[in-house]
């Protein structure tokens, strides 16, 4: 093997950077040719692509985002697409290619890998919703980021006696709703895992109210209710003055944290190392402290990765 390429697709993460970074190094020190292909798979359509040197990837490793640049690519899902992809790497001289992304972008790289191209993904995605790994890439770093906000947040809803409805990503998974609010000490965790009931909820902030304690906060994912409609239906069923916060992109940015840094460069480092060992069509993950390869296929088939029962009984646990 001679020459490899790299690409990050689909929504972006921090820590994207500091694993294109790791590829390309450890990819040159390999004796090998990387390739940085741009705007994700749209990149290998359009043959946006530039060698990439050590320089390629200075002073990257502090920034959010990819560099690489990012896109979704209808082109992808069709038969006509795809084999343009595959010929356009095949052209280029490429023998390996490393996919950084979610769901669809590991979909992506195993149809590719099908196509007699050996592939080797890396999972990011805030949502953590990837099975086969214990975190995706980028996941810490949002945390931090929600849990800086909601710290911000509660300042003021105790001083003005306010509940917080703060809606956070999570269209299918509820990972980064429910540590953030053990985390931040919310009151709350609304996720689409498990069902809540809005009733009950009403009826223990006015307990709470009762009580003394006059702001709390909410979160909620995405995927289990728009927070406007949750906050109008608490305020129009015990008249509680409520705030709605949605984080939205706030999420995904931001310098990764040291986490995502040295996760993005054990996961850039082992790709390349298994391109080279042959070890074609795998996702390296992290499972405890061990850096593991498990098949794309079996990834792609195991669908959106269950959250671990002990994090809502916990959240569960210490409303008090």
């Amino acid at each position: 093997m001679k020459r490899i390429a790299v690409l990050t697709s689909g929504g972006d993460c921090s820590g994207m950077n500091a694993t294109l970074r790791a590829v390309v190094r450890a990819g040159l020190a390999s004796g090998l040719e990387v390739i940085g292909i741009q705007k994700g798979f749209q990149g290998l359509i359009d043959r946006l692509y530039e060698t990439m040197t050590t320089r390629s990837v200075s002073n990257i490793l502090q920034r959010g985002g990819t560099f690489l640049q990012s896109a979704r690519c209808k082109e992808m899902r069709t038969e006509a697409g795809l084999r343009l992809a595959s010929e356009n790497l095949k052209g280029m001289g490429v023998e390996g290619l490393i996919v950084i992304g979610g769901d669809g972008s590991l979909k992506g790289g195993y149809a590719i890998h099908q196509q007699g191209i050996p592939v080797i993904g890396i999972p990011g995605s805030i949502d953590n919703d990837i099975s086969f790994t214990d975190v995706s890439l980028g996941v810490d770093t949002a945390l931090n980021n929600i849990v800086r906000a909601v710290d911000n947040l509660k300042d003021t809803a105790s001083s003005h006696d306010r509940a917080f409805v703060v809606e956070v990503m999570g269209r299918n998974c509820g990972y980064l709703t429910v540590v953030a609010t053990i985390a931040a000490g919310a009151e709350y965790s609304l996720i689409p895992e498990e069902p809540y009931d809005l009733d009950d909820i009403c009826s223990d902030l006015r307990k709470r109210f009762q009580e003394g304690r006059t702001n709390s906060i909410i979160m909620v994912a995405e995927g289990a209710g728009k927070a406007e409609d949750i906050a109008d239906q608490i305020k129009n069923r015990i008249g509680f003055e409520t705030r709605v916060i949605v984080l939205g992109h706030y999420q995904r940015g931001g310098s990764p944290s040291v986490f995502d840094r040295l996760l993005g460069a054990r996961f850039g480092q082992a790709a390349v190392e298994n391109l080279i060992k042959g070890n074609g069509g795998m996702m390296v993950g992290l499972q405890g402290s061990t850096i593991v390869l498990t098949e794309l296929i079996t990834v792609i088939a195991a669908g959106i990765r269950p959250i671990n029962p002990m994090l809502p009984k916990l959240a569960n646990q210490l409303l008090a």
